[in-house]
């Protein structure tokens, strides 16, 4: 696996890990699972924050795999047609 798929991995995970602490969060809200999250310690704003940072992750990885991804093209590719 190079570089490049293994960003797109975790990128992936990452946007996943994201909409479900939203969803866990929204569900905390709305008092659903109120007494699981509070037996374990954690809090809407700490669902939420793991959901940001998740986001955050997600972005960033997709951002370094497209910039290594323009690395990794040969330069004709690169360079521009004459004209």
């Amino acid at each position: 696996m190079d570089r490049s798929a293994r960003l797109h991995l975790v990128g992936r995970i990452m946007y996943y890990v994201g909409w479900i602490t939203l969803l866990l969060g929204g569900l905390v809200h709305l008092k659903i699972a109120m007494a699981f999250f509070t037996a374990i310690s954690v809090s809407k704003r700490n669902l939420f924050e793991i959901s940001v940072v998740s986001f955050l992750i997600c972005v960033a990885s997709e951002v370094r795999a497209l910039a290594s991804a323009e690395k990794d093209l040969p330069s004709a590719v690169k360079r521009p047609a004459a004209g």
